[in-house]
C-alpha cells in the first residue's frame, strides 16, 4: 500500500522525498530563484495521492502547493496551452491561505484539500468561464456546479481555471477559436487528442496534479493514449451527469484521469455515487482506494480484438506497440487470445452515427440564426444537420442494434475477464491537422471515423480503462484499452493496478519545452 494509504509517517515521507525535505527548509521565494524552482519541481512531481498526504500532514502548505503549480503553468502553459480561463492568482493564493488556516483549526475537507484543479471546459463550475470551446458561449460565467464538479469542490479542491477542449467537445483534437490549440505533452507540435486534451496534457506536463473529463467517443481514452497517462470511462451510470435529458442521454459519461492508477481510483470515488437528479445513476457504492488490491495476472483471460481483423484502418505500428504490451502481460501469466465479436461492425458504425446525430437535436436552433451558424465549425454543423428529420424508426433501429452489441459483448465476458483494443487508430499527428483524412491509404468519410475503435465501449456502456502501451520509433505515445463487464469498475481498475506494477511506461515522462 502507498504512503498515502496507511497512517502518515513524517520521517518516512521525508526520507522517501529527500530533496523535498531539503527544499522545505528553505524560505519560499517567488520568481526564478533556485530554491523556488527546486520546491516547485518537487511538489509538482508528486502524485496527487502523495501531495494529498503531504498537505494533510502539513508537511507542505497549500500556499506553497498553489504557488508551485502557478509557477509551472507560467513556465509551460504558453507552449502547451492546456489550462485556459485562469482565475486571478492573488485570489487563488487567498483561497490557498484559507485552506491552510482551516487545517490549522483541524478542519479537513477531503483528499483534495487545497489542491489546484482545472475543470474540463464543457463542464460548469460556479464562478468560472464555461465556453465549451465555442465563440457562441465565450465569456459565459457558470452560476452553478455540475454534479461531479460540486463533489470535487466538496473534496477540497481549489479551482484555478478550465482545461481546453474541441468546440463542444466534438472531435479528438483539442482546438477551438476561443482558446486555440492544445499541444501534445511529448511534442507540442502534435495533437493532444480530445476532447479531454487539455486535461491529459495538464497532467502529463505536471501543470495539474490530476484531472477529470468526459467520454462520449473516447474523450478520456484517446488523449490518455496520446499523452501517456491513464483515462477511465466508468460504467454508464456510475458517475451522475448534469443534463436536461437525464433519461436518454446515455452515450457520454464523466470520469477520471490520472498519472497513476491510485490517483485515478481516488478521483473516481469522489465523482461516483447516486444522485436523485440523475435517476439512472447506479446505486451501489464503490469502496475507497484502500479496499483495492492489484489483481494477480496469472490466469487472467484477455480477448484481444485488435483491429477487428482488418476492419479498422490503423496506422502501421499501433498494433505492434499494443501487442508488445500484451506480451508483457503474458510473461506475467495472463492468457491472451485473439477474438472477433460475431457482429457486423459496419452496422455498429451506422448505429453510432444515428445516436450521435440524435444527441445534437437540441442544438438545431443554433443553425436557425445566420449569426450563430457562422460561429460553428463545419463538423459541428454537419453533426446538427444529421439530427434534422431523424425518424423514430431510425432511432428504434439504432437502439435495437445497440442492444444486440451489448449482448454480444456480454457473451464474450463469459469467456474472457477483459477485452482489449488499441486506444486509438493513429499515433499523435501534427496539431495543424484538424483530423486525419486517411489512415494507411484508406479515406476517412467523416471527421471522426479515425476514432471508430472507441465506439464499442461507449455503446455497450461498460467500464473501459486506457493504459499506456508504449511508444513508436518516433517517440509518439500509444495506449491500450481494456473493457470489463458492466458494473465491474473495481475489477477493471484492480487489473490496471497490476498492469501498472508490471510495466514502466508511466515513468517515461516528457522533456518539456518552456516559454522563452
Amino acid at each position: 500500500m502507498s504512503n498515502s494509504g496507511r497512517r502518515f509517517d513524517r520521517r518516512q515521507f521525508i526520507k522517501n522525498h529527500a530533496r523535498l525535505g531539503e527544499a522545505l527548509t528553505l524560505p519560499l521565494m517567488r520568481g526564478g530563484s533556485t530554491a523556488a524552482q527546486e520546491l516547485s519541481a518537487e511538489l509538482t512531481s508528486m502524485t496527487a495521492s502523495q501531495l494529498s498526504a503531504a498537505i494533510r500532514a502539513r508537511l507542505v502548505s497549500c500556499v506553497e502547493v498553489m504557488q508551485a503549480y502557478l509557477d509551472r503553468i507560467h513556465r509551460y502553459n504558453p507552449v502547451y496551452n492546456a489550462v485556459v480561463s485562469m482565475l486571478d492568482e492573488d485570489a487563488l493564493r487567498v483561497q490557498a491561505n484559507a485552506a491552510d488556516a482551516a487545517l490549522a483549526r483541524g478542519e479537513y475537507q477531503g483528499w483534495m484539500h487545497g489542491m489546484p484543479h482545472a475543470v474540463k471546459d464543457i463542464a460548469s463550475a460556479r464562478g468560472l468561464q464555461t465556453s465549451f470551446g465555442s465563440r457562441i458561449y465565450a465569456g459565459t460565467i457558470a452560476v452553478a456546479d455540475d454534479i461531479h464538479v460540486a463533489r470535487i469542490r466538496a473534496a477540497g479542491a481549489i479551482f484555478i481555471g478550465k482545461t481546453n477542449v474541441p468546440e463542444f467537445g466534438m472531435g479528438s483534437q483539442s482546438y477551438n477559436d476561443v482558446h486555440g490549440t492544445t499541444g501534445n505533452a511529448y511534442d507540442p507540435r502534435l495533437t493532444a487528442g480530445g476532447s479531454s486534451g487539455g486535461a491529459a496534457v495538464g497532467m502529463a506536463t505536471h501543470m495539474l496534479p490530476i484531472a477529470e473529463g468526459s467520454d462520449m467517443m473516447g474523450s478520456l481514452r484517446n488523449p490518455a493514449a496520446f499523452n501517456n497517462v491513464i483515462g477511465f470511462r466508468p460504467s454508464q451510470g456510475r458517475v451522475p451527469g448534469t443534463s436536461t435529458d437525464p433519461f436518454y442521454s446515455q452515450l457520454s459519461t464523466n470520469g477520471p484521469m490520472g498519472r497513476t492508477v491510485e490517483d485515478t481510483v481516488r478521483l473516481l470515488a469522489t465523482m461516483a455515487g447516486f444522485d436523485p437528479r440523475a435517476p439512472l445513476t447506479m446505486q451501489d457504492e464503490l469502496p475507497d482506494y484502500e479496499a483495492y488490491r492489484a489483481r494477480a495476472l496469472q490466469g487472467v483471460r484477455i480477448g484481444w480484438m485488435s483491429d477487428y481483423e482488418g476492419y479498422l484502418a490503423t496506422e502501421p505500428g499501433v498494433i505492434a506497440v499494443c501487442e508488445q504490451a500484451l506480451a508483457g502481460l503474458e510473461r506475467s501469466g495472463a492468457i491472451i487470445e485473439p477474438v472477433l465479436p460475431a457482429y457486423d461492425m459496419a452496422r455498429l458504425w451506422r448505429t453510432w452515427l444515428t445516436l450521435r446525430h440524435w444527441s445534437h437535436t437540441a442544438r438545431q436552433a443554433l443553425l436557425g440564426s445566420p449569426e450563430t451558424r457562422r460561429l460553428l465549425k463545419p463538423e459541428m454543423v454537419w453533426e446538427i444537420e444529421g439530427s434534422i428529420g431523424m425518424t423514430a424508426e431510425q432511432i428504434s433501429e439504432a437502439a435495437t442494434a445497440r442492444a444486440d452489441w451489448y449482448r454480444i459483448l456480454h457473451s464474450l465476458f463469459e469467456r474472457f475477464d477483459l477485452l482489449a483494443l488499441p486506444s486509438a487508430q493513429v499515433f499523435p499527428f501534427p496539431a495543424e491537422i484538424h483530423w486525419p483524412q486517411s489512415i494507411a491509404g484508406r479515406s476517412m468519410d467523416t471527421y471522426h471515423r479515425w476514432m471508430e475503435v472507441v465506439i464499442g465501449g461507449s455503446l455497450a456502456g461498460v467500464p473501459v480503462v486506457s493504459l499506456p502501451a508504449g511508444f513508436n520509433a518516433q517517440g509518439r505515445p500509444m495506449g491500450i484499452q481494456f473493457l470489463g463487464p458492466l458494473g465491474r469498475d473495481q475489477t477493471v481498475l484492480e487489473f490496471a493496478m497490476a498492469y501498472e506494477a508490471t510495466t514502466d511506461y508511466l515513468s517515461r515522462r516528457p522533456e518539456l519545452q518552456a516559454r522563452q
